[in-house]
């Protein structure tokens, strides 16, 4: 089914699913894009540039090979002042400030907040932004919104009420930006060492229908999140 004229064609499960509120939507940097941010790559390369640094033949290939993930950790690792990491963070904070002068700049976010809040009033919403963008769309259409910040989760199960921001969300102050899911170390210790973020998305998918936003297929998010899956359902967790 087409809701909107040239746009996508809706499979009947998907709205039957939303309708029994199965659905969870999962968003990606593409629903930021009306306010002026950028995407994983674009954001990559902008870290590079905004601090000077030239990339060597390592970073270089990161950054060819779409590992940008990879690419962050190369830079967070060279050390140019005595607290470089943190500098990059800030920096990318400074990177991540939205624009709101568009009327646009919060219209994805506004149909994500009231699409995902069911008959009951529960709100299922999962960001890897680290943006502020939802917030500023539910202060606008005077909405209450609990947010769940990497690595506090809730488990993704009917009692579940919030947007889950599973990254992680730009602080308010700097003691949060080593929270942020960034680099390939940080991704590691979500995805594989500590699995945090393994363990919640692999609950997610036994209980809702996800619904992806404003990824592409590239994406080195959906690569940790699809290897996650594999190995919980070598272990028997996911079966589908």
């Amino acid at each position: 089914m087409q809701f909107v004229k040239n746009g996508p064609n809706v499979p009947d499960k998907l709205i039957q699913a939303h309708e029994e509120g199965k659905v969870v939507f999962f968003c990606g940097a593409g629903i930021s894009f009306p306010a002026g941010l950028p995407g994983f790559s674009s954001l990559v390369h902008s870290l590079y540039d905004e601090l000077g640094v030239i990339p060597d033949e390592v970073q270089a290939q990161a950054l060819k090979n779409g590992q940008f993930d990879t690419a962050v950790s190369l830079l967070e690792s060279i050390k140019l002042t005595p607290e470089w990491r943190r500098d990059v963070r800030e920096k990318l904070s400074e990177l991540l400030k939205p624009d709101f002068s568009s009327p646009k700049s919060t219209q994805t976010h506004k149909s994500l907040l009231r699409l995902s809040t069911t008959d009951d009033k529960k709100m299922r919403l999962i960001t890897t932004n680290f943006d502020t963008v939802f917030q500023k769309a539910a202060k606008e259409e005077n909405i209450e919104i609990k947010e769940f910040s990497a690595p506090l989760l809730p488990v993704p199960k009917k009692r579940w009420d919030g947007l889950v921001y599973l990254h992680g969300l730009l602080p308010t102050d700097k003691n949060g930006l080593d929270h942020l899911v960034i680099s390939s170390g940080d991704f590691g210790l979500a995805y594989l060492t500590e699995r945090w973020a393994a363990r919640f998305v692999s609950e997610l998918f036994r209980t809702y229908t996800v619904c992806f936003i404003g990824y592409s297929l590239n994406d080195p998010v959906l690569r940790y999140m699809m290897d996650a899956l594999a190995a919980d359902k070598q272990l028997g967790g996911v079966s589908t």
